[in-house]
């Protein structure tokens, strides 16, 4: 109930006009089914008993009557709870996304995507779903069922109370019905969600699953998921049929008691067969509505579900939605200033201990180190991706987390070690960078980004799809749109993440003289395994289990002989393998 009375609450009220004009189209549908059973009378005992030509023309004029503006009612009851249900579908799938743009990276971190498409294909309909049925419930069935039960007691009250005490049962041996039901459409909704997760899987990882021979072990996890939503949507079709025996054989007991009775009264006491007639009508025509009452609470079982999940999913907390008043980040220097900063993404397991180091304005300071010592987290850190559980994180002596997330992100260019590029052309992901930019700027971008050939040498140019996750382009190229992304948005601070990971030699010597440009005056944090792309850095921070264990420019570093000249010697070493390797 605080499922509905929320839903009324929220959604109800907004569309309470529409919801009036059906429920009165519902009106006039109940009246016209009632009269319907009425006219039987007079059909009975005017046409067939008194042979009354003119009643026969007037009788035939009124049925049509009523029919038309049934239909008419009718069709303006579909029309309006449509649009209603359209509206409330388009603005729940809009809330979700919304939602999803509120939330922070840990949700999406502990979060498979295919929940968010299941969610959106199994509950943006639920709430209207839950409404319609409902309004429909009170409107068309209960109001019909009122009229056709006063039409049986006009005619005859014994036989309307004969009838009227039998169905009550069937109503009381559905109750259950509706809890059984959710549980199975929850099971359903995961069966839905497995097999979304394996197309999507599968999709993406279309190279692995074949390089590694994976179809089989594919095939057989998808047939196991779409085995169990197969049985999960049977046994749903078999719990919500379930009431269909009960009613039928309630209505069936009662149909029966009226015509037994009704007929000894006609056969053997004289009655008018047309009251009868009449009676009988309703009795039939009541059945239905009746039976759809009776049945609700299990129809609404498989809504609510999908509105409980709803309401699960949008009272989530929104670490990203900003306080109002919230200030907006100015940059004027750049000077970035890690104070103390802990952070953890597991209570008890610190992947920043303490960290502190300084990245002075117009300077590059590269973080280096083992992998898993932290240095991606710092750049997250400094996104705002996550917020320090102890420390501060100063730009120009402003604490970061003071202000804005929108603010601070769009005065920072970032290109990571996981280029993502979205659907469309490779023009439209350059452009990603700064919308509203022309295209002779995101021709200067690629341009500077050493991209330019390549994207040329295509049919379509700049137009040119790039597939799913960029899957047309090679490694390179898409690391090269990336870095023309960064150029075109022109911010003051630079953040390269392995930006030149995926790049062959001569062109990564082609993109570092390009970021040398980008970088020049603005602050450039860089995250590099192979130090010789860092070897011109004014500072270099040696991260190690969560803290900077040495800085200093890369002469400081290699006359001081510890971590950093540890790994420079190792690496210099492992490449004139390579090459002495590769000369033989």
């Amino acid at each position: 109930m605080h499922l509905i009375e929320r839903l009324l609450r929220e959604q109800g009220r907004k569309h309470v006009r529409a919801y009036v004009i059906a429920f009165a189209m519902m009106g006039v549908i109940a009246a016209c089914t009632t009269l319907s059973a009425y006219v039987m009378k007079d059909i009975i005992d005017r046409i067939f008993v008194d042979k009354s030509i003119t009643a026969m023309w007037a009788i035939g004029a009124f049925i049509v009557a009523i029919y038309v503006a049934k239909g008419f009612a009718t069709y303006g009851q579909v029309v309006v709870l449509t649009r209603v249900a359209n509206n409330i579908v388009a603005e729940i799938q809009t809330r979700i996304f919304d939602k999803m743009l509120a939330l922070d990276l840990s949700f999406y971190n502990q979060t498979h995507s295919t929940d968010f498409i299941a969610r959106q294909a199994f509950i943006s309909g639920a709430a209207s779903g839950t409404l319609n049925m409902l309004v429909t419930a009170l409107g068309r069935d209960i109001l019909t069922s009122i009229g056709l039960i006063f039409a049986m007691f006009q005619q005859d009250w014994v036989l309307a109370i004969l009838a009227v005490v039998i169905m009550p049962g069937a109503i009381v041996g559905t109750r259950k019905l509706g809890n059984r039901a959710k549980k199975v459409m929850m099971t359903e909704f995961s069966g839905f969600q497995a097999i979304l997760e394996s197309l999507q899987e599968t999709a993406q990882g279309i190279r692995v699953v074949k390089s590694f021979t994976l179809e089989d072990f594919m095939r057989t996890r998808q047939h196991e998921a779409i085995r169990s939503f197969e049985s999960a949507a049977n046994k749903l079709a078999r719990v919500q049929s379930r009431s269909s025996p009960l009613m039928e054989t309630f209505a069936g007991v009662a149909i029966a008691a009226v015509v037994v009775y009704g007929g000894y009264r006609v056969i053997y006491n004289g009655a008018e067969p047309g009251a009868f007639f009449a009676f009988i009508t309703a009795l039939l025509l009541a059945t239905e509505p009746l039976k759809r009452v009776a049945r609700l609470q299990v129809d609404l079982a498989g809504s609510l579900l999908g509105v409980q999940m709803l309401y699960e999913f949008l009272d989530r907390n929104e670490p990203e939605r900003e306080e109002p008043g919230t200030p907006a980040l100015k940059i004027t220097q750049g000077r970035v200033e890690f104070e103390a900063v802990d952070f953890a993404y597991r209570a008890g397991e610190n992947v920043l201990n303490k960290i502190s180091f300084v990245a002075e304005p117009g300077e590059t300071t590269a973080l280096v180190g083992r992998s898993g010592g932290g240095k991606t987290t710092t750049m997250a850190m400094l996104l705002r991706f996550y917020d320090p559980t102890a420390g501060r994180i100063l730009i120009d002596g402003q604490d970061i987390c003071a202000y804005t997330r929108q603010s601070l992100r769009s005065q920072i260019s970032y290109v990571g070690q996981d280029t993502f590029l979205f659907k469309g052309s490779i023009y439209q992901n350059i452009a990603y960078g700064r919308p509203g930019a022309s295209r002779e700027e995101v021709e200067a971008a690629a341009k500077a980004a050493f991209a330019h050939d390549f994207i040329a040498s295509f049919e379509c140019g700049y137009d040119s799809p790039v597939g799913e996750q960029g899957m047309q382009l090679s490694g390179g190229q898409r690391q090269r749109i990336a870095i023309a992304r960064a150029f075109l948005k022109n911010a003051p601070l630079i953040l390269l993440d392995e930006a030149t990971s995926a790049l062959d030699t001569e062109s990564e010597r082609a993109v570092q003289e390009a970021l040398k440009q980008l970088c020049a005056g603005r602050t450039t944090l860089v995250i590099a395994h192979r130090l010789s792309t860092v070897a011109s850095a004014e500072r270099i921070c040696v991260i190690e289990a969560g803290k900077v264990i040495e800085s200093g420019g890369q002469d400081q570093l290699l006359a001081k002989g510890g971590v950093y000249a540890l790994l420079y010697k190792s690496q210099f070493e492992s490449a004139a393998l390579l090459a002495e390797a590769a000369a033989e």
